[in-house]
């Protein structure tokens, strides 16, 4: 049998194989021509992008448009293709997402919104949107960072300091939706410019509308409201001489920019009738009724409450933040056997339970009472059935505060109902429409012959001018209508 070895010899021998695996895992980045340190081999990028993207689509949701889909697609292959690895499985998808952002998942998906595509002038600027994604790609930024993270909960002692927003990474296996918010440093978002502006002049696209691009999303910000900060930039920092980086590039790249395209009237076409803005066929407050013309219900949610239609749940917190009443899809079973389950849960004690249909629709419900990491809770629970599709419908409370909300929760779920006002059914979202500007004009002048449902700020950071800016004889511009 082996001499055993003592603790004191059992370090050096395992500083040195970690030494070894770090020597191996240092390789020279394809993109930046760096030396680099990954601990996340290609096949683990593709794996988690694949697995992240198929989330990010159940969740967001693709646009539905296959012609708009199919164009972003091609030119996003085409930048790929141009890249330091195109031999990664690219994909290119726009979400339904009203907020101006962009995002790229390791291995190769990258996701666009459609509310940054209908703020885009040029098929050059998204060129730059979407270089700038595969940028980080290519750079392989997650990789890296997930590798810091590793190294960091090793604790081999090489300096790297584990970042805050990185603390969740313990390990790959762990990283699951959180992929999505790996933030990006300043030098990242810099080196993804860089990357970017050098895809955009490989495949001919003039990066001159880099500049419009950065002067839209900083126009994005300022008008931000309510303090509530853009997607792109919560996941983007903004370089304050982002700018000046971009004309410093054009500047001193060797190239003929008078032969590049720019496609700016053949890109405003393709984005006549995109949707602006929240689209209420997915579901829309009024005050506090929730109205979905696409299910076909309604809903009255507690008055003073805070409201939120999110992705796959709506929900509701009381003034005191004391209470939370959530909606949410349950699949297709019936009510009873959904209640059936839910109370069968570990930590799960069923109250009185009821099965009496609600407004009409077959139903399932119960008092229940919850033992969680942050103490006991109490509530309602409900399962409605509608349409094929089964709901369900929970509000609880801290168990001193349960009993005073109690009723609050019975008249929540009592008020689920199916929607029949036909003005509430055929509601429609608001959509960009393009217009051939007939003669000179201010940008009022066009927004008093083409009137528009935004504010003229809005409308000029739309169309890329000063809001006391000029419209151009002959230019397409954007309008919108509801």
């Amino acid at each position: 049998m082996p001499y055993p070895l003592s603790r004191a010899h059992h370090r050096p021998v395992v500083a040195a194989v970690l030494a070894a695996a770090l020597v191996a895992a240092c390789a020279t980045n394809p993109a930046t021509g760096k030396k680099e340190l990954i601990l996340v081999s290609e096949a683990q990028e593709v794996q988690m992008g694949q697995a992240e993207a198929k989330r990010t689509i159940s969740q967001l949701g693709a646009y539905a448009d296959s012609e708009l889909q199919s164009y972003v697609s091609t030119i996003g292959m085409k930048l790929a293709a141009a890249s330091e690895r195109p031999q990664l499985p690219w994909t290119f998808t726009i979400v339904d997402d009203p907020q101006v952002n962009a995002f790229a998942l390791p291995g190769g998906p990258i996701f666009i919104t459609r509310g940054i595509l209908a703020h885009m002038g040029s098929e050059a600027e998204l060129a730059g949107v979407l270089g700038h994604e595969i940028g980080h790609v290519t750079a392989r930024h997650s990789a890296s960072q997930m590798s810091r993270a590793q190294l960091a909960q090793i604790g081999l002692g090489l300096g790297t300091v584990l970042r805050p927003d990185l603390a969740q990474f313990a390990g790959l296996a762990s990283t699951g939706l959180q992929v999505l918010f790996l933030k990006y440093g300043r030098d990242d978002e810099s080196e993804a410019d860089m990357l970017g502006f050098r895809y955009s002049v490989r495949t001919n696209y003039d990066p001159h509308a880099m500049l419009d691009l950065f002067r839209m999303l900083q126009g994005v910000e300022v008008l931000a409201d309510q303090g509530r900060v853009p997607g792109w930039l919560t996941t983007h920092p903004f370089p304050e001489d982002r700018l000046s980086q971009t004309e410093e590039r054009l500047a001193s790249t060797q190239a003929d920019y008078g032969s590049m395209v720019t496609n700016r009237d053949a890109f405003r076409q393709r984005l006549d009738g995109i949707v602006y803005g929240d689209d209420p066929r997915q579901g829309y407050f009024d005050g506090q009724a929730f109205y979905h013309p696409e299910l076909k219900f309604q809903l009255a949610f507690p008055q003073g409450w805070a409201t939120r239609n999110g992705v796959s749940a709506v929900t509701g917190i009381s003034a005191k933040e004391d209470a939370i009443v959530q909606l949410g899809l349950a699949g297709s079973e019936p009510p009873r056997d959904l209640l059936q389950k839910f109370l069968a849960q570990e930590g799960v004690q069923a109250g009185q339970t009821s099965n009496a249909s609600i407004n009409g629709l077959p139903a399932a419900t119960a008092r229940f009472s919850a033992n969680t990491q942050q103490g006991q809770v109490q509530g309602r629970v409900g399962f409605i059935q509608l349409g094929g599709r089964t709901y369900s419908l929970i509000g609880y409370a801290g168990a001193e505060q349960a009993a005073g909300y109690d009723e609050t929760f019975r008249q929540w779920m009592g008020s689920f109902r199916s929607l029949t006002d036909a003005n509430r059914l055929n509601v429609q979202p608001a959509r960009v429409r393009i217009v051939k500007v007939p003669s000179a004009m201010t940008l009022a002048e066009f927004n008093r012959r083409y009137p528009s449902s935004i504010p003229i700020e809005r409308l000029a950071l739309l169309n890329g001018v000063a809001a006391d800016g000029r419209l151009e004889a002959g230019s397409l511009a954007k309008r919108v209508v509801k």
